[in-house]
């Protein structure tokens, strides 16, 4: 006889915190972006009932697909997005608080309908990808893009400005300086309209959330979302690196010798972070001898 609570283990979802082990264990995606985020942000929200949140997000992705049924074509499909997301539900960027934090929570960007730039954009690519149209984000430095492919035409879109579509003219002067997230160093700097994988999408929204704790010099805030950045970038080895240094800033010397050597166990780690990391474990093993 099957045992019933085994069964119920079994089937259940995971947590936030297993979720987002999953993804990082899944390599570069796809992911499904927007339940990613949003797991993200439960984590900083552990009393909050995730039902809400996604219940918006099925009736975000069925209400554009309804709108953008009819599209043949990448800017049809676009403004069909931007009626919807940025027309009819009022999402739009937050430019009097820029910083706060909340605008790179999916919860908070989800109650408030206000954002930075890469968490819209999650909005917009998980509501294109549910309506049958290829989405992903753009390398685009200093503001967050998304390119939609519909039936072999393109479009660029910028979900911080009402969901606008862009051309490269426009894309050479971004309006705001959000954060990227770079390249590993040694890697070759991208075209502004290349195309991100979807790890770097979520990497870049925590990339906000650890800047803007770095600024106010809330150390263990910019180091608990280091740990989330290397959980789901697990072979991103200047995370583990960035990751190694704060720890050691903070006199987490055993936590920071392991972030050191997880550095160093990665086969593409770059020459220049094998060999800073290389020098910092060394460094830190003659404090802790």
């Amino acid at each position: 006889m099957s045992n019933p609570r085994l069964a119920e283990t079994s089937f259940a979802e995971p947590t936030p915190a297993e979720y987002l082990a999953q993804v990082g264990q899944a390599g570069d995606g796809p992911h499904d972006l927007a339940i990613a985020a949003l797991m993200l942000a439960a984590l900083d929200h552990p009393e909050r009932k995730l039902a809400p949140f996604r219940a918006h997000l099925v009736e975000l992705a069925e209400t554009v697909r309804a709108e953008a049924d009819f599209a043949r074509e990448a800017e049809s499909a676009a403004q069909a997005l931007s009626s919807v997301i940025a027309g009819r539900y009022g999402y739009e960027g937050e430019r009097e608080h820029y910083d706060d934090p909340h605008n790179a929570d999916l919860m908070a960007v989800i109650e408030r309908r206000r954002g930075l730039p890469v968490a819209l954009g999650i909005l917009y690519i998980h509501a294109a990808r549910a309506s049958r149209m290829q989405a992903t984000g753009l390398y685009a430095p200093g503001h967050f893009l998304l390119r939609i492919t519909v039936k072999g035409s393109e479009a660029a879109i910028d979900p911080f400005n009402g969901g606008a579509v862009l051309d490269r003219e426009r894309m050479s002067t971004p309006s705001f300086g959000a954060p990227l997230f770079l390249p590993e160093p040694d890697s070759e700097q991208p075209d502004a309209f290349s195309p991100v994988s979807d790890t770097d999408v979520l990497l870049r929204l925590l990339n906000n959330i650890k800047n803007r704790a770095l600024k106010t010099r809330d150390t263990a805030r910019a180091v608990e979302t280091l740990h989330r950045m290397v959980t789901i970038g697990p072979r991103r080895s200047a995370l583990w690196l960035e990751l190694g240094r704060l720890q050691e800033s903070i006199g987490a010397l055993s936590a920071a010798r392991a972030a050191f050597e997880n550095c160093l166990k990665l086969p593409r780690a770059g020459d220049d972070i094998a060999n800073e990391a290389a020098f910092a474990l060394h460094a830190l093993k003659r404090r802790l001898n």
